[in-house]
């Protein structure tokens, strides 16, 4: 009998550990994985910068709490904001959380109430992430939901102006919504939300939790649309594996998040901030953007070369992709497992690829063959 609660549907494969896109489980099997943590270990795992910078961190100081100035959020704040339209970094754990402080602080800034989010949306699992998030899967069975969130269609333009009142502080949104299917968004929908928010005095939200961080070939991923920000949510690959979430807003919002309207206990904490500060410098390189965006290139290519497209599409940007599938993925994906690749689902009909970004052309070959011999019943060399 498991001492855990029952809240996760686990995969039995306990793995054990893990180098670059490799992991390996207690019987020693090894598996590629394409999972990442679920866009996390974007550099890989025990990437040696990351593995450094946190023994030599972990040597000197673990934590100390926001009651005190911490030089490394300083510094990761700077990394994080130059050369965007942002000025300003507040740190936290996770996602949900960072999700949670932008809510409060579009309201607080407005004072307005209403936020309009979108369906197949994933912003997280804490009661106002969970309101905002548009699929019922997650809201089922919790009661009474906070109110003004109002969710209506992605890339609709018409249900956007109609659902806009003198009530809305917000309009918050992901790029891909890698959660709902790696569904992206149009660009003349991006542009109508960007004038909208300017004609109508509203905050853009846009939660890069999944898509930011170079995952989607630039540093992040609103970069590559018409949008324009107010705010930006970030977790996942920011701290490499590290649970960290941060959100940035525009010199504007200063003044309304002042000295204890909001605040966490281990958010920012000297651990977590140097190691993220690590990623952003590894990641967020010319160089090293160019990479991902040539990998997502050619894993795009040979995805369309081994894959019929009269049964499937490919989706996404960047190392973010998903395989549109005509039937439910979830037996391909335990196939493609016990063929040594992990990968992991977005909706009934999608599988998601979410590889390290230090993957390999040749990694990238095999997990191909792999991806050829579930859905088509071909042989995998791997």
């Amino acid at each position: 009998m498991s001492h855990l609660f029952q809240n996760y549907g686990k995969r039995r494969v306990p793995i054990v550990s893990g180098k670059g896109t490799i992991v390996t489980d207690d019987k020693g099997k090894n598996y590629l994985d394409f999972t990442s943590g679920i866009a996390v270990v974007s550099l890989g795992h025990a990437h040696p910068e990351l593995v450094k910078t946190l023994q030599e961190q972990s040597e000197k100081l673990w934590h100390i709490s926001n009651l005190f100035d911490i030089p490394a959020q300083e510094q990761l704040a700077e990394a994080l904001v130059d050369q965007t339209p942002f000025d300003h970094a507040f740190f936290c754990n996770s996602g949900a959380e960072a999700n949670e402080a932008a809510i409060k602080l579009a309201r607080k800034h407005t004072g307005k109430h209403t936020i309009i989010t979108f369906e197949q949306s994933f912003h997280g699992r804490t009661f106002g992430a969970m309101s905002a998030t548009g699929q019922e899967k997650v809201r089922q069975g919790f009661g009474p939901l906070l109110e003004t969130f109002r969710t209506i269609p992605y890339n609709d333009l018409a249900q956007l102006e109609a659902a806009i009142d003198d009530d809305v502080a917000a309009i918050m949104l992901e790029v891909i919504q890698g959660e709902g299917g790696v569904n992206a968004i149009d660009s003349a929908f991006a542009q109508a939300i960007t004038d909208v928010c300017k004609a109508k005095d509203i905050l853009l939200i846009v939660d890069e939790v999944q898509t930011g961080i170079g995952r989607t070939g630039t540093c992040y991923a609103f970069e590559q649309t018409p949008l324009q920000p107010d705010i930006v949510t970030l977790a996942k690959g920011l701290g490499g594996g590290f649970p960290i979430g941060a959100m940035l807003g525009k010199a504007a919002l200063f003044p309304s998040f002042g000295a204890g309207t909001h605040g966490t206990t281990f958010g920012g904490n000297p651990l977590a901030v140097s190691v993220a500060k690590t990623v952003v410098d590894i990641v967020c390189q010319p160089s090293f953007l160019k990479e991902v965006n040539d990998k997502s290139a050619y894993l795009i290519k040979k995805l369309t070369e081994a894959l019929p497209n009269d049964h499937y599409s490919i989706r996404g940007k960047g190392l973010l992709l998903g395989i549109h599938c005509e039937q439910e993925v979830a037996p391909f994906i335990q196939q493609a497992e016990q063929e040594g690749l992990l990968l992991v689902q977005a909706g009934t009909n999608v599988i998601r690829l979410l590889p390290p970004l230090t993957v390999s052309k040749d990694e990238i070959d095999q997990a191909v063959a792999v991806i050829s011999t579930v859905l088509l019943g071909e042989k995998a060399i791997i």
